[in-house]
């Protein structure tokens, strides 16, 4: 399995980006979707994340601003990013618990990594 991210780039203080991802492989079923991201210098940290069933979480620092969505029959975890700040600057990351089969435990993947540079 392999989740394939892209969509990063650099845009204004104020713009806007939408990040895909992409998990190609052999998959039974997928579970959480979730978006992370790391600054230069700062731990990884969770942005945006959903549920097999639709349900999202977001943290306070990108709520109203992001957001996360899933098509099931693509295998595919879109992140909407509005009204970008420079302190969103930060490589990306994807992730999916998924199942490769049904005789098989759920694990996490995760994607390379997908760069969002907001200037002032």
């Amino acid at each position: 399995v392999q989740l394939q991210a892209s969509g990063g780039g650099l845009v204004q203080a104020g713009g806007f980006l939408r990040l895909s991802c992409a998990a190609a492989g052999s998959i039974f079923s997928i579970n959480d979707m979730d978006w992370y991201r790391q600054a230069p210098g700062k731990e990884r940290g969770m942005v945006a994340s959903i549920a097999s069933g639709g349900r999202t979480i977001y943290p306070d620092s990108v709520k109203g601003r992001f957001t996360i969505s899933r098509d099931n029959a693509k295998n595919t975890v879109y992140l909407q990013m509005n009204s970008l700040k420079p302190e969103d600057t930060a490589v990306y990351y994807c992730k999916a618990v998924i199942q490769r089969s049904r005789f098989d435990f759920s694990r996490a993947y995760w994607g390379q990594g997908t760069e969002v540079t907001v200037s002032s």
